[in-house]
């Protein structure tokens, strides 16, 4: 295992296939002065943590798959948006021309740098300078994708194509607990992923017995888009995990059913790695074969 500051990559002996998992958005270091400078307690900061999604899916490693995991908390720094999406409301200096500061994400609270939590509440007690944002893009967003993009060049080399897995959380909605998912796939509907390995993925949880649902409301990150293309052999789907299924929301803790969510995930991992060391995971008709 490598540890450092930014991330922890737990790499296995030998990769088994050409597989990959991210995991984003469960790092919960949260420094002290980061803290400081907030206006929320050290509960309320955590509402956009992805809480113990690496430890769902820690069979990863054993199964011959690098695990990839940010240890810097995503209200911090976020690593599933471009480099530089930033509010300018949220600083006390003026930000450079290249800042992506009309996307999506910016107008609502969660660029690179945050605004917000997940629920909605304000992070900052005050402005930032733009300084800050350097200091932690380069520091923990640089380093994470440095990682990211070594292991998926690595196993392309190695095996000729790669699956990454970037996994995720989602919170449950009031009012909406009816039919929802248990598990949202998302593949860019369709740019990201062949359509072959994104019906496995959807068939192989399924037969686990989660609810699985495809790019609604969850179509992937820049993660997905960013290294997600087929035709470089490059292949990314984002899974989001109902938070619901292992952890208690309100306090941050694993719920009884934690160990059984994550036996099943890892029986889906198992069920992955042998696909593709078996079909491969760039072969069109292996692809095909693997998904019947």
């Amino acid at each position: 295992m490598i540890e450092t500051m930014p991330y922890t990559l737990i790499a296995p002996l030998r990769q088994a296939a050409g597989l990959v998992l991210t995991s984003p958005h469960s790092g919960r270091r949260y420094g002290a002065a980061f803290l400081a400078a907030s206006r929320l307690d050290s509960i309320s900061i955590r509402r956009s943590e992805d809480s113990f999604v690496d430890e769902l899916v820690s069979s990863g490693p054993g199964l011959g798959v690098p695990l990839l995991a940010a240890e810097f908390p995503r209200a911090y720094c976020d690593a599933n948006r471009e480099p530089w999406e930033l509010d300018p409301a949220m600083f006390a200096d003026a930000l450079p021309d290249y800042v992506n500061s009309a996307s999506p994400r910016v107008q609502a609270g969660l660029g690179t740098i945050a605004r917000i939590v997940g629920t909605g509440e304000p992070i900052y007690a005050g402005k930032l300078r733009f300084a800050d944002a350097q200091a932690r893009i380069a520091t923990c967003w640089q380093p994470y994708h440095d990682a990211l993009a070594g292991l998926i060049n690595e196993t392309r080399r190695q095996f000729g194509s790669c699956l990454v897995l970037d996994c995720h959380s989602m919170p449950s909605l009031p009012g909406r607990s009816a039919g929802r998912p248990d598990i949202i796939l998302g593949d860019g509907f369709g740019t990201s992923c062949s359509p072959a390995w994104a019906d496995f993925v959807q068939a192989t949880l399924g037969g686990l017995g989660f609810q699985v649902r495809r790019n609604d409301p969850y179509a992937g990150g820049f993660i997905t888009r960013h290294y997600g293309r087929p035709r470089d052999r490059v292949q990314v789907i984002q899974v989001e995990i109902a938070r619901s299924l292992y952890m208690n929301e309100r306090n941050f803790s694993r719920n009884p059913q934690f160990s059984a969510t994550q036996k099943r995930l890892a029986s889906f991992l198992a069920a992955l790695v042998d696909a593709a060391s078996r079909f491969g995971t760039d072969d069109p008709e292996a692809r095909s074969a693997a998904a019947e």
